[in-house]
């Protein structure tokens, strides 16, 4: 067996595998209720019957003004948490453990998505169904709309929204809750001193600017009972004086001792920036560190596209786990073929593909 198609046990939850689905934004509620429908299915629905080891949702949003765009999913209300259900039991029917992805875009909310009958470029005014974005400080990403700085009511309702997503979450049936704190939204917002010039206990000092994230993953641990919680985050903003790997590294290993499990390792997406080095597994290295420093379970992403290559991260160390995106929406399988690649026989794929593996 490789390592990379060798099970993972995080806190209770034994994983099949060790290459999983990351989080993918869909921009598919047409109707712009934040519910699932038939697309996130079946659109999960594929990687489960792929052969992947743990299926997560796009970043599914824990207030209505916390959707990067009008059409994304959310789980505030039961009519969400009840149309997951479906979603989460046919996952679990194929073998796959169900992941969502918990998120609040903040400043980055509110915008267009890039397909749809509903298109355009950056913020959605609030005479087309747009709404006021919040952060941690009145400063835009780009040309964005300014956001309103939470007060400290705000950031209380903030906390309690992902509180309640984690309740409803638990009650769909899923396995693992991640919480996003990445890629510009609203808790990496807080983490990074380019975004958050707050002069209160929730700014300045790393300490301060981990806060809410803290509160948050606290929040959701007194209520997710056993399940896996994971935290994603940015290792970099790729910009000088901005967050970077060993900010991440000290601030997983505090959301480690607040009830988090694993950390999915990412990064960018805070302020645009014109310095980033994209190549081939380009952002294991940042995995690889906040591994190494903080001592906590990891997982890589970024053009992990071959078997070898992502059999690789795991059997050196890297990473404990590897997601892919891009390669899983060109291949749905890609679990499937690359256990073959890798010589590995799978007992859990569908008899219906049975003959798939074969030469």
């Amino acid at each position: 067996m490789s390592h990379l198609f060798s099970p993972l046990t995080v806190r209770t939850l034994t994983l099949r595998n060790r290459l999983w689905v990351a989080p993918m934004c869909q921009y598919s509620v047409m109707e712009r209720d934040g519910i699932p429908v038939d697309w996130h299915l079946v659109h999960l629905g594929q990687y489960a019957s792929g052969g992947a080891g743990l299926v997560v949702t796009e970043a599914t949003a824990v207030s209505p003004e916390g959707r990067i765009s009008p059409e994304d999913t959310g789980i505030w209300n039961d009519a969400q948490k009840d149309a997951w259900v479906r979603i989460v039991d046919f996952l679990h029917s194929q073998g796959a453990a169900a992941g969502i992805q918990l998120a609040h875009a903040g400043r980055k909310a509110s915008t267009f998505a890039p397909w749809g009958p509903h298109t355009g470029h950056g913020s959605v005014p609030l005479a087309d169904g747009g709404w006021q974005t919040v952060g941690p400080s009145a400063v835009p990403f780009g040309d964005y709309a300014t956001p309103e700085a939470l007060d400290a009511d705000g950031i209380e309702k903030v906390v309690e929204d992902f509180r309640s997503a984690a309740v409803r979450a638990r009650l769909a049936g899923f396995d693992v809750l991640e919480v996003h704190a990445a890629h510009g939204y609203l808790l990496h917002q807080f983490l990074s001193p380019l975004s958050n010039d707050r002069t209160d206990e929730y700014g300045g000092s790393l300490e301060n600017r981990a806060r809410l994230l803290l509160r948050v993953v606290e929040a959701i641990r007194e209520v997710a009972g056993d399940l896996a919680l994971f935290v994603r985050f940015s290792a970099s903003d790729w910009t000088e004086g901005g967050w970077n790997e060993d900010d991440t590294a000290t601030v997983a290993g505090w959301a480690r001792d607040a009830g988090a499990d694993l950390f999915d390792i990412s990064s960018g997406g805070n302020v645009p920036a014109a310095n980033i080095t994209v190549g081939p597994g380009y952002q294991v290295p940042f995995a690889a560190h906040v591994k190494q420093q903080a001592g906590v379970p990891v997982s890589a992403v970024g053009l992990i596209t071959e078997p070898a290559q992502a059999d690789k991260i795991v059997a050196t160390g890297d990473a404990d786990a590897v997601m892919a995106g891009r390669e899983f929406l060109r291949d749905p399988h890609f679990a499937a073929r690359a256990a073959f690649e890798l010589g590995d026989t799978l007992d859990y794929l569908p008899g219906q593909y049975e003959r798939a593996p074969r030469s």
